[in-house]
């Protein structure tokens, strides 16, 4: 490595002490990434998957057989009813905007258990906010329920809460840029149980985003009746350009689908353009690309908890999501580590990265991303909010080898400060 790249003794020395922490986890990962993979080889078979599919569609996309089989493919491997994958979701949140007005009606309750969503949704939600168009404008009442001081789930808080029998309960499986314990499918499997005994007839609906195959069960197995996520994330491989996946119930995700499209045509149609190619081949790499990026996320951890600082969640702990929190001493430091990660990039390696605003945060940010489909979170990133508690959000890889190259790069930058 040092061939190519100057990493100090300190750092390598560091890294060899991690790698020997890390090799039982890694183990376990490579134990879910290989039943993912298997599983998805056999997804591919299932749906019949042949190469006259990948030439897309035009015009109204009637009759596309590569469309189809791609939604029978996702199906299969998250243990659905029916999926609905497009590229022409423009997001995670597209996608979750969509579910939600497919199912919520005027007067209906969403009942958020995980605390208050990520940013990004609340404006669809309406929370803070008074957006044209939003679930609030159109009269769709929201509630939610407080994490525990220790950022776990409040089951008994839960379970008052569901006795005003909402219409949606609404499950936010990562941490996203919160403190909290990303949920694992045992804690998505207690709010589906603890929900089917308060209030049978609610839909659990779960925001995906970052869990796609981290874990070995999917979570239509344990009782959500709806998930959706980005392509740009997990699902995608690394290699679909845009779009985003909803999955579940059959009834339901045809009603997605009348949203997304119209009432009675829903899946019926919808061009696929140039893109079905890449969203098979994104999906087939997924389990491996996941994989890869989780054994970045906890060498990551170990070889920060080598130098001294506090991570969430630490190398040993079990993952729901491929984030991995950093809390460094102070805000140039986390500049510095933005500045590591992009150095280490495939693209854009020699931009260099510096904090400024950006709407929604009360701070200047500080981001790091050199990927080849922008904003793409399944390739090497990071950023962070340049405030208390100095803490990097890190996630992605495209292959271990060169994110574990970033990480050390990043820890040499941080050091150097000292």
């Amino acid at each position: 490595m040092h061939r190519f790249f100057s990493v100090n003794y300190s750092i390598r020395t560091a890294a060899d002490e991690a790698l020997k922490l890390c090799r039982e986890q890694f183990e376990r990962i490579d134990s879910i990434r290989e039943y993912n993979q298997i599983k998805m080889l056999k997804a591919f078979q299932e749906a019949r998957v042949s190469e006259s599919m990948f030439g897309g569609s035009s015009g109204y996309g009637y009759d596309d057989r590569g469309r189809d089989a791609l939604d029978a493919v996702y199906s299969y491997v998250f243990d659905a009813e029916d999926a609905l994958v497009r590229h022409n979701f423009v997001s995670g949140t597209h996608a979750l905007c969509v579910a939600l007005f497919a199912v919520l009606r005027p007067g209906d309750t969403m009942l958020s258990v995980a605390s208050t969503p990520y940013d990004t949704i609340r404006g669809t939600i309406g929370i803070n906010s008074d957006y044209s168009g939003s679930l609030k404008d159109f009269g769709v009442k929201y509630d939610e329920v407080d994490l525990k001081s220790d950022g776990t789930l409040d089951f008994e808080a839960i379970e008052v809460k569901l006795k005003s029998k909402p219409k949606m309960v609404y499950i936010q499986r990562s941490r996203g840029y919160e403190l909290r314990p990303s949920l694992l499918y045992d804690d998505i499997k207690k709010v589906c149980q603890l929900t089917r005994r308060v209030s049978p007839d609610s839909v659990i609906m779960l925001d995906n985003c970052y869990g796609e195959f981290v874990e070995l069960e999917s979570p239509h197995n344990c009782g959500v009746d709806l998930m959706a996520g980005s392509m740009i994330k997990n699902p995608g491989g690394a290699i679909a350009r845009t779009g985003g996946y909803i999955s579940g119930r059959r009834d339901l995700v045809e009603q997605a689908a009348f949203r997304l499209t119209t009432p009675g045509t829903g899946k019926e149609l919808g061009a696929t353009l140039d893109t079905v190619r890449e969203m098979f081949l994104g999906a087939y790499n997924a389990p491996h690309i996941t994989g890869e990026a989780l054994k970045t996320a906890v060498f990551s951890a170990a070889l920060f908890e080598l130098l001294g600082y506090e991570v969430t969640p630490k190398y040993n702990e079990v993952r729901g999501d491929i984030i991995q929190v950093l809390k460094l001493a102070s805000d140039q430091e986390l500049v510095e580590f933005c500045r590591g990660i992009q150095a280490a990039s495939p693209v854009d390696s020699f931009v260099v990265p510096e904090p400024s605003d950006m709407p929604g945060y009360d701070c200047k940010v500080v981001m790091a991303s050199g990927s080849f489909t922008l904003g793409s979170s399944i390739e090497l990133s990071c950023d962070a909010p340049l405030r208390p508690p100095y803490a990097v959000w890190l996630q992605g890889a495209h292959d271990f080898d060169a994110g574990k190259l970033g990480i050390m790069l990043a820890a040499q930058r941080v050091m150097n400060m000292k």
